[in-house]
């Protein structure tokens, strides 16, 4: 298996915990044995959990963006970023690699 395959059969794991944890209303969630607060933002007040690097990160509705209008309908979308790279969406429980080769 590629270092690729294993790193997003690994980032599947960890975001659909964070995922759930974070449209469940919980405060905090567990991964590896850690427990890490899921923390919101000042300004908007979303949701968010940020792992060795990773930011776990649920939609803001408050945006001008088809996604934002997802969420104001109802829709749980959640995003995985390193930096300011998308790797990953959930919505709906569904997970998309972003970084999937064409």
């Amino acid at each position: 298996m590629s270092d690729e395959v294993e790193l997003i059969d690994e980032l599947r794991e960890v975001a659909t915990r964070i995922f759930t944890a974070i449209f469940d209303g919980s405060d905090s969630v567990e991964v590896d044995g850690e427990i890490y607060p899921i923390r919101k933002t000042s300004k908007s007040k979303v949701r968010l959990v940020e792992i060795k690097g990773y930011t776990y990160i649920e939609q803001n509705p408050h945006k001008d963006s088809r996604w934002a209008k997802m969420a104001q309908e109802g829709h749980q979308i959640m995003w995985v970023m390193q930096g300011r790279r998308y790797l990953v969406r959930i919505m709906d429980g569904k997970f998309l690699n972003l970084k999937r080769k064409k």
